[in-house]
């Protein structure tokens, strides 16, 4: 099985490359839809948020209103880490076991790790690759505020609440270019993985009997 560590800053075009990876073949593992799981209504992990941070991170249905917990964590740095304190271990827990299953269903999968925080988080060094998908801070916030209709301050406090665009490099295998179009970041995907392809051909040939 080949562990690959796919981040990038928010509105880089990680979910563009998360995607085309999905459907050359590998298994993505998504942490965003994984601490959607963790704050289920009903969840261990929802139910401790609210004890957090009060019911006014709830909506009318008694659901997360993510807005309204954005607001609160993404404006302090305590808070913040106050909420990943309650969601990271769940989400690692829930990888831990779709990578297993991937793994249970074909020991030679590609299981790509979808992690946005991958570096804040320190996990880079558990991947055999770690894919950085890169487009600078600013054009980022411009992205947020035009594609997403998000406020500037709301953009700029989400985009520095994540490492700083050389932190995030420095932890790179491989960097792919976020700053194109979707179909210029798809191609960069298929080259790397026709590249990670021939590396475990090699790799499987060189532990086939003579």
């Amino acid at each position: 099985m080949q562990r690959i560590g796919l981040t990038g800053g928010i509105a880089a075009g990680k979910s563009v490359a998360a995607r085309r990876f999905a459907e050359l073949g590998a298994v993505v593992v998504d942490s965003d839809v994984l601490a959607r799981e963790a704050l289920a209504p009903g969840s261990v992990g929802l139910d401790a948020v609210v004890e957090e941070f009060g019911a006014e991170v709830l909506d009318d249905q008694g659901a997360l209103d993510r807005a309204a917990l954005g607001r609160r964590v993404f404006a302090d740095d305590e808070a913040r880490r106050r909420l990943e304190a309650i969601v990271h271990p769940v989400v690692r827990r829930l990888s831990a076991e779709r990578e297993a299953a991937a793994a249970a269903a074909d020991p030679a999968a590609v299981v790509v790790h979808d992690i946005p925080l991958l570096v804040e988080t320190g996990q880079a060094d558990t991947f055999h690759v770690v894919v950085v998908v890169h487009a600078p801070a600013l054009l980022r916030v411009e992205r947020l505020v035009r594609l997403r209709g998000m406020a500037r301050d709301d953009a700029e406090a989400r985009v520095a609440a994540q490492a700083d665009d050389e932190t995030r490099l420095a932890a790179a295998d491989v960097v792919l270019d976020g700053t194109g179009s979707e179909a210029e970041l798809r191609t960069q995907v298929d080259d790397l993985w026709a590249r990670l392809s021939v590396e475990r051909a090699d790799e499987a040939d060189a532990f086939r009997p003579a």
